[in-house]
């Protein structure tokens, strides 16, 4: 599996494309005067093509200066550079030097970026803590990819943090930092319901262990969360051993343990584990599961939505997450 399309709704809104509207209005009459929907009815793209003459700062300028920024509740950050890829730093200096333009900002994307454009193991993340620190009313976070530049520096970096408005974070990694990992255990996140972490692999970064997840599954953190998704890891097995006899399970509405390399052994523990009747949805999606653990899980689950698409061999020699490269 790759990230292969743009996300077409974020936040409850229709995702448009701020500079595909400019181009089209640049090609029909030579203006530049796109026809644009209410500030508050989109999540606006902010993006750049590839080979672009612009640079993303010069885009987002143009952004700030034709939309209401003030009436904004909702943004994407697709590609922000236009040919190899380059740290998030720049274009995040510039969303910060703006902050203050954005005062009902609820929800922000960073990474919106197709395989086509960039690998999400190549997508070059920087410490993102100044840019969760200058939205306090930010209510949905999500950052795609977790690379350092070509030279070992920077990364995707957090800081522990308390935020009081957060209630939804995601991290989508073919390999997401240990370090990463353990700053979210440690944030003070009060608000928060939904939280997934796209694990992937070592190759790409992925060193987060089990002791590094098990803050999220004793129960002792987020006291408003109602999902979990630990994901797309090589220890699928492992996780879904210690998910179930998580304390943190009793309090969720769903939960996902997809995209990793789950097979009948993560699966059977799960079964003779704790109850999960109580859950609305369980997703484990890419999976490598035989047909028999899988009827057994639908008949142990028959009031649970049970997410069982996409099965790989499970006897396959090589099995992978969903998302590494």
């Amino acid at each position: 599996m790759t990230v292969n399309d743009h996300i077409e709704r974020f936040h409850g809104l229709p995702v448009f494309d701020f500079v595909a509207a400019l181009e089209e209005a640049e090609e029909k009459d030579g203006s530049g005067a796109a026809q644009l929907p209410a500030a508050d009815a989109a999540a606006w793209r902010i993006r750049l093509d590839y080979e672009s003459e612009a640079t993303f700062v010069e885009r987002w300028e143009r952004f700030l200066g034709t939309v209401d920024t003030a009436r904004v509740t909702a943004l994407v950050i697709g590609q922000w550079a236009p040919e190899e890829p380059e740290s998030f730093q720049e274009p995040m200096e510039a969303i910060l030097a703006a902050a203050d333009r954005l005062p009902a900002l609820r929800a922000l994307f960073v990474g919106d970026i197709t395989y086509e454009e960039c690998e999400i193991s190549w997508i070059q993340q920087c410490d993102i803590t100044p840019l969760v620190k200058a939205f306090p009313q930010l209510a949905e976070l999500v950052v795609r990819g977790a690379s350092q530049d070509w030279d070992g520096k920077g990364g995707l970096a957090l800081e522990p943090l308390r935020h009081e408005a957060l209630k939804a974070l995601r991290f989508e990694a073919g390999g997401l930092p240990g370090s990463v990992v353990r700053s979210v255990a440690g944030c003070d996140l009060p608000a928060l319901e939904r939280l997934e972490l796209w694990l992937g692999v070592d190759n790409y970064g992925g060193d987060a262990t089990m002791a590094d997840l098990a803050p999220f599954l004793d129960g002792t953190r987020f006291p408003a969360l109602r999902h979990l998704g630990l994901q797309n890891s090589e220890f699928q097995d492992d996780i879904a051993a210690a998910v179930a006899h998580a304390p943190v399970v009793a309090r969720l509405e769903s939960l996902s343990l997809s995209m990793g390399v789950l097979t009948d052994q993560g699966a059977t523990a799960l079964l003779e584990g704790q109850p999960l009747t109580h859950l609305r949805s369980l997703d484990l999606h890419h999976h490598y599961l035989t047909e028999e653990v899988q009827e057994r899980l639908r008949q142990a689950l028959t009031g649970v939505e049970v997410d069982l698409s996409e099965p790989g061999k499970p006897d396959d020699r090589w099995r992978y997450v969903a998302v590494a490269e």
